[in-house]
């Protein structure tokens, strides 16, 4: 994972087939919860789309039902027949003139066709059809009583007859805004369902990948944070896996209801009136080179977003680390207008592809607004000459502003898909990253207690391939012996103590504690009987308690109140206002070097270590604090085997044994008289750090 901004630019495919696999296996664990919620997206669906179409029925059928042509049914003229004919004409079954007459689109050639026509509020019925039954071309009496429409043999129906289809038809009505309303309410309730669990599966799904993550970080090894900076792991584990989630609840399951609205809706409009669909669809070749061009764009808009964006954060990132130097040399100014171009560069990256988005959805109305016009141009017409019903070219409006509805949000899915795949891909590099400490299969067990005898034998060890660190190292430390490392920096001094912990892992050699291979152990084992104080130490929010005992529920309050007396640590943490309750900010800033350093040292000995590691744990502090801490000393090192980091060679002196490291190797090693005697590289260190005078009074 190691990024640079310009890696950003090869970044942002809007789809890619190996990552989708891979961020579905995240759904598996809820593929229950996902096949529910792609039934109630199917529910979704059909609500959508019956909505229109059950209003065509009510418009056509019913509110122009007087109109629609009838067919003569048998019909038998008895008591029982005439029982049974008030059931039928509740279904939409009328008795006029003797005959039983139903309402049908379509009917056979042999069919006796009625019709009811109106002229001048007066409803007729006629033996055939006419054209236009609300405006019959004449009207004639004929001296038989009956009438003659446009050649039609006709009745004049009474106003009950009218009111009795009248009735029918409101009857229906009532029904179908029941059944309307009742397909909205469920419609309702089913999309509520489907947004839970959606939003269910992306958070659990966000959950997991998150914890992945987190736990995958745990087992790396120090070299994988040398190479990258934490701001942008951080940003792996936040805002990318906030991106996925995005794509989870909003993209993965629409799109598959979208891709179903526009296969329905193109069904039902063929369905309706295939001349008029094809009318409709003519409009969407222009639709698709509309998106074909946005999608060109919008990729190369996005690429150089996220370029930018990764300027602004290595930026932030970079001022907000170094804000004490920048103030101290005066940079602020030059960091303002460092800041001020590349913030300038990231805003009109942004607004470039605000642009190209604003563009596409208007463009996407035009289009919708052009079929709008198609279907009121040919649909009007053709309801004017009787081809289709008004309510056909009801539905036919209703059905193409769904079908435009997904398409026009297709910009802000894009732009969602675009962005998860990046993040996928940063992330999915994150955990692909191997372990490069990796654990036996079956770790050796060490004896309890463990006695704390070291041994390097020749361990060599480079952080980049061309630059060693240590070469052939070899020294043993017995149970409880007191050693301290020195030499010059960058000689390899604390990497032997990160190597001893297994921070790393050596390239040649081998490490062993009481004469087992450290390889051979289980690292929270072998780390759990090491204790280590750095140079600069971490503290975590919270307060003084957690951050002696660390939360661990094995370490009592009385005892983290013991061992910081032990280490001179309670006397300025009772002077605090909340003493060992006092609040700790990020890093322990409102504590001093000094006193941070004595809780490391409180930390330390409350976890009871068996090996103790102390890393310029006196460096950066005042001489009333050193002197604290070096009177603490004994006391950690005793019964503890204990390596000393140190460059001021004064706190050492005491030391049982002191190695020597020049230059990745150990040049020599004995008490500190002994190579002062020696005259060689401890002694020239020494020599520089003392005035020469003392070193005349050993040497007479």
């Amino acid at each position: 994972m190691k990024y640079s901004v310009s890696e950003e630019s090869g970044l942002g495919k809007p789809y890619d087939g190996k990552l989708m696999s891979r961020l579905m296996k995240y759904v598996r664990p809820y593929r229950f919860i996902f096949f529910i919620t792609f039934i109630l997206v199917l529910i979704v669906t059909a609500s959508q789309l019956a909505r229109p179409y059950i209003i065509k029925v009510a418009i056509d059928d019913h509110i122009n039902g007087m109109y629609i042509p009838m067919v003569v049914l048998d019909y038998v003229d008895t008591p029982q027949a005439e029982i049974e004919l008030q059931v039928e004409i509740e279904r939409g079954f009328f008795v006029f003139d003797g005959e039983l007459l139903t309402r049908k689109q379509e009917f056979a050639e042999h069919d006796s066709i009625r019709q009811i026509v109106r002229d001048n509020n007066q409803y007729y019925l006629i033996h055939g059809v006419i054209e236009h039954p609300t405006n019959p071309i004449s009207v004639e009496l004929l001296p038989t009583g009956e009438y003659l429409i446009d050649g039609n043999i006709g009745i004049l129906l009474t106003d009950t007859q009218v009111q009795q289809i009248r009735d029918y038809d409101i009857r229906s009505l009532i029904i179908i805004s029941a059944i309307f309303l009742a397909i909205i309410l469920i419609g309702f309730v089913v999309g509520y369902a489907k947004f839970y669990l959606l939003q269910y599966i992306g958070q659990r799904v966000v959950y997991d990948i998150r914890e992945q993550a987190f736990a995958h970080l745990q087992k790396m090894s120090l070299s994988y944070f040398d190479s990258n900076p934490v701001g942008r792991i951080v940003t792996r584990i936040t805002n990318d896996i906030e991106n996925l989630n995005e794509m989870y609840t909003s993209v993965i399951i629409n799109l598959f209801k979208d891709l179903l609205m526009i296969v329905g809706i193109m069904g039902i409009l063929l369905y309706l009136d295939y001349r008029l669909a094809l009318v409709s669809f003519a409009t969407i070749p222009l639709m698709v080179i509309i998106t074909v061009f946005y999608r060109k764009r919008a990729r190369a808009a996005f690429r150089e977003l996220r370029v930018q964006l990764a300027k602004i954060n290595s930026h932030i990132q970079e001022s907000l680390s170094g804000v004490k130097i920048i103030q101290a040399f005066g940079l602020g100014k030059r960091k303002f207008e460092e800041f001020f171009n590349i913030n300038l560069a990231h805003f009109k990256a942004n607004f470039r592809e605000l642009i190209i988005f604003a563009l596409f959805r208007p463009s996407m109305d035009l289009v919708y607004k052009l079929t709008l016009a198609l279907l009121v141009w040919y649909g009007g017409g053709s309801v004017i000459q009787g081809a289709i019903q008004f309510g056909v070219l009801y539905a036919f409006i209703q059905y193409t502003e769904q079908f435009f509805r997904p398409i026009r949000d297709l910009a802000e899915k894009y732009n969602i898909m675009q962005s998860a795949m990046a993040s996928s891909e940063r992330l999915f590099q994150l955990l692909d990253e191997p372990e490069q400490i990796k654990e036996v299969a079956v770790p050796v067990k060490l004896s309890t207690p463990i006695k704390g005898q070291i041994e390097f034998e020749n361990v060599s060890f480079a952080y980049n391939d061309n630059q060693p660190i240590l070469k052939n190292v070899s020294f043993s430390i017995k149970p409880g012996e007191t050693v301290a490392i020195v030499g010059a920096t960058g000689s390899g001094k604390t990497t032997i103590l990160h190597l001893l912990a297994r921070f790393y892992d050596i390239d040649s050699g081998v490490i062993r504690v009481d004469g087992i291979d450290i390889r051979e152990m289980a690292k929270d084992e072998l780390r759990g009987m090491i204790g280590i104080v750095q140079q600069d130490v971490f503290l975590f929010t919270g307060d003084i308690k957690s951050n002696i005992s660390l939360k661990n529920p094995a370490i009592s309050e009385q005892q983290v109140v013991n061992v910081a007396k032990y280490v001179n640590a309670d006397e300025f943490i009772q002077k605090l206002p909340n003493k060992y309750d006092e609040p700790v900010t990020e890093r322990g800033s409102t504590l001093s070097t000094g006193q941070r350093q004595l809780l490391a040292f409180a930390r330390t000995l409350a976890h009871e270590p068996k090996i103790l590691l102390l890393d310029e744990a006196t460096a950066n502090i005042d001489t009333y604090t050193e002197q604290l801490i070096q009177d603490a000393l004994p006391k950690l090192s005793n019964g503890r085997t204990t390596l000393i980091v140190a460059h001021r060679l004064s706190t050492i002196q005491n030391a049982d044994r002191i190695l020597v490291i020049h230059k990745g190797r150990l040049v020599e090693q004995g008490t500190h008289e002994e190579l002062l005697r020696k005259q060689c590289y401890y002694y020239t260190l020494y020599k520089m750090q003392y005035a020469t005078s003392h070193t005349d009074k050993i040497w007479g």
